[in-house]
């Protein structure tokens, strides 16, 4: 009878093999993964907590610790006290821990990898946030979606979809937006070019299938992404978040060798 029983609902753990690369976690550092808890950001495209405390910040050293440091309330995720120790933090995230004075933005280095990118409090303020969604609710109430789960009502009537939006943290209303437009700064947030940041050169239109966008960065490298994965950081060649080292600009592996021998060096 027992090959009979299934496996009720979704799978409560995650194989450490099968955790998203861009978690960095070592492949015999054990045998699981802390799976993210459902929440703003998609499973796969998220930095649970723990992983956040324990590998990243280093402030935790086992699982066990991550909730002890939760459970007392000390980390605040976009102004708000989260307490799972698997919440998914992801991109464009504000994590603020008050005991240290310190403040950070989840965001991903060159490689696609998560990084916590260190910030200044006037910076922990606001978050970018993009527009997924456009739509009219109850009572014509218009509204739109962004992609952290956020519905925010009355939204200026010129934010459309692609477009990011500046959202004030403590309050959840919207301070500015940028449009979606050639020659604004974007960030890659998906698909081989994750990480990457550039200006915008023209976006191919293919209906029924999916837009590319045409990016170029500082260097004057040019590649190409989906519409989907392309999110709005700046206008113009002027970043509104600080970014990690490296800038978002891909080096070729003989460049980053002589870049780093030229460290060493000096």
């Amino acid at each position: 009878l027992r090959n009979k029983m299934g496996y009720r609902g979704r799978r409560k753990s995650m194989k450490r093999v099968t955790a998203p690369k861009s978690w960095l976690l070592s492949k015999l550092g054990g045998n699981f993964a802390p799976k993210p808890s459902s929440g703003p950001h998609k499973s796969r495209e998220s930095l649970p907590m723990a992983i956040l405390l324990r590998n990243r910040l280093k402030y935790a050293l086992t699982y066990d610790e991550c909730q002890k440091i939760t459970m007392q309330r000390l980390v605040k995720v976009d102004g708000k006290v989260r307490t799972d120790k698997t919440y998914p933090c992801g991109f464009m995230d504000v994590i603020t821990i008050d005991r240290t004075n310190e403040t950070f933005r989840i965001l991903y280095d060159v490689k696609g990898r998560f990084v916590v990118h260190r910030i200044k409090a006037e910076e922990a303020k606001y978050k970018l946030c993009r527009v997924q969604k456009v739509s009219v609710g109850p009572k014509g109430v218009p509204f739109i979606v962004s992609h952290d789960g956020r519905t925010i009502r009355y939204p200026d009537p010129l934010v459309k979809v692609n477009d990011s939006i500046v959202l004030d943290v403590a309050t959840g209303k919207i301070k500015d937006y940028i449009k979606f437009d050639t020659g604004n700064m974007v960030m890659v947030t998906g698909g081989h070019n994750l990480g990457r940041v550039g200006t915008i050169v023209n976006r191919e239109r293919h209906p029924g299938s999916f837009d590319i966008v045409h990016i170029k960065d500082t260097l004057g490298h040019q590649f190409a992404t989906r519409l989907n994965y392309v999110f709005i950081i700046g206008k113009g060649g002027k970043s509104w978040v600080s970014l990690p080292k490296g800038k978002g600009v891909r080096l070729s592996i003989a460049e980053e060798r002589d870049r780093r021998l030229a460290a060493k060096s000096s």
